[in-house]
């Protein structure tokens, strides 16, 4: 196995991604801005499809992906103080979609797909129940959802567009970045080769 320490990601490289943050100024509305918020979300969804592709394809076990997942999950969640109020809560945003991506890779490692329903059946079920403030709930019903993207089924992003904000809409945010990855994860391994 060639699985080195922090292979697939690390606290350096998440501390990069937060120095970019804290020197350059950041408007959401900006394009620039908000592809750096999804470039950050992103690279975190890419290390976790890397992760899930290395278990399918029986290169790391249960244990050992676990293990990953969770190193990664304490690099990322882990409190980022910033003095700007703005990217500090812009960086939790980033940071709470991201919660759901976790736990759907956890759940696929330890049960494999949900095996009922569809992903926009849980995603409503999610919906439905955030509004009851049903949160964990709420919480289970996106995770359910992930496993089946991981698993291959397709998440129709405009779905979102008929959620009021909140977390069910920042979770399903964080599923776009993991399904992106777990299509073409190829494309940004090359990438990352020249900018690593």
């Amino acid at each position: 196995m060639s699985n080195q320490p922090g292979e697939y990601y690390t606290d350096e490289r998440w501390q990069n991604w937060i120095d970019r943050l804290r020197e350059e100024e950041i408007d959401p509305e900006e394009e620039d801005s908000a592809r750096l918020l999804l470039n950050l979300q992103d690279d975190t969804a890419i290390a976790v499809a890397k992760i899930l592709t290395d278990y399918d394809d029986g290169d790391l076990d249960e244990e050992a992906a676990l293990e990953e997942l969770t190193d990664i999950r304490e690099v990322v969640l882990a409190e980022v103080s910033f003095d700007d109020e703005e990217k500090a809560m812009l960086i939790d945003g980033v940071q709470t979609s991201l919660v759901c991506v976790f736990h759907a890779a956890e759940e696929f490692v330890v049960g494999g797909p949900a095996e009922e329903g569809t992903v926009e059946e849980y995603i409503q079920a999610a919906a439905d129940a955030e509004r009851e403030e049903e949160i964990d709930a709420a919480l289970g019903y996106c995770v359910q959802a992930g496993t089946r993207i991981i698993d291959g089924d397709e998440l129709d992003i405009s779905i979102a567009d008929d959620l009021e904000f909140g977390l069910v809409a920042e979770w399903i945010n964080g599923l776009d970045s993991l399904q992106t990855a777990m299509q073409d994860p190829e494309v940004i391994d090359e990438e990352e080769d020249e900018s690593d």
